[in-house]
């Protein structure tokens, strides 16, 4: 954890006089992109929330609560809405640390860092799981098929978060910067489990955002698109079956407005502070 905020840390210094310039989205203005000098190869990087980005010296000071107030997860105010703030942001601000140092890297090295960027992530959410006190772990799960009465064979599931007490399975979570091509097979895999095991065992999904850069008709000018597919969502939802929890740091306005949407979708903290309790 320590590692995550120092690093998050010396990038929010160094980009602090280092930018070749900031653009800001021409649809949703409170989006931002960072465009580097020279030694990040003139990249711009991925948008931005500037309302749920710290600045240096803020996070210098919310990376301190933030720690403070993980291992005292319990006890904390659940109607401190600063409370709140601090947990999404400082997740959001060090896990986009990472990705738009990883946006500097040349255009060929792209794919390379989109997977590192979602490794580093999914580590991320088990640190911040274990830090307020919960053992965590991603792996296989090895799943017998059932043929007339015997098994038969076994069916690998990978996840991203296993939380297991007293060798039983309590939660199975998806762990994604953004749920872009994903959210189908992470509502089948709750789907085939818990058929295969005959069980109700909670699926939760852990999402960054689901935004990404768009070029707009004029030259140097960009803007964003949401890439949540909410038909695929809500259909999902009402015919196959709900997932146990979704939570967002970067939530989109219509996740919060929408029926549907509004009551299976949440801010990341509504975990860390309450459901995630509730499921041991």
């Amino acid at each position: 954890m320590k590692a995550y905020i120092k690093f998050c840390d010396e990038y929010l210094k160094y980009i602090t006089d280092n930018l070749q310039a900031i653009i800001v989205s021409q649809n949703e203005n409170h989006y931002q992109f960072f465009q580097y000098k020279k030694e990040g190869n003139f990249q711009i990087t991925r948008p931005i929330n500037s309302n749920l980005m710290y600045g240096a010296k803020d996070f210098s000071k919310s990376s301190k609560e933030f720690l403070k107030i993980l291992k005292t997860i319990k006890t904390v105010n659940k109607k401190d809405n600063s409370v709140r703030d601090i947990l999404n942001n400082a997740t959001y601000t060090i896990q986009q640390s990472i990705g738009s140092a990883l946006d500097g890297l040349p255009a060929g090295q792209s794919n390379t860092a989109r997977k590192l960027n979602g490794d580093l992530f999914e580590h991320f959410i088990r640190l911040i799981i274990r830090e307020i006190g919960i053992e965590c772990k991603s792996g296989v799960i090895q799943l017998p098929v059932i043929v007339d009465g015997e098994p038969e064979f076994n069916m690998s599931y990978q996840h991203d978060l296993i939380i297991e007490r007293d060798d039983d399975i309590k939660v199975i979570g998806s762990i994604k910067t953004s749920s872009k091509d994903r959210i189908d097979k992470i509502f089948i895999d709750k789907f085939l489990y818990n058929k295969l095991t005959e069980k109700t065992t909670p699926h939760i999904a852990i999402f960054l955002n689901d935004v990404q850069r768009k070029k707009t008709r004029k030259e140097n000018e960009y803007g964003i698109n949401a890439t949540f597919l909410s038909g695929h969502f809500k259909g999902y939802t009402v015919k196959l079956n709900p997932l146990d929890g979704v939570y967002y740091c970067d939530i989109r306005p219509n996740m919060q407005t929408e029926n549907i949407l509004k009551d299976h979708i949440k801010t990341f903290d509504n975990l860390l502070i309450e459901d995630i309790w509730k499921f041991l």
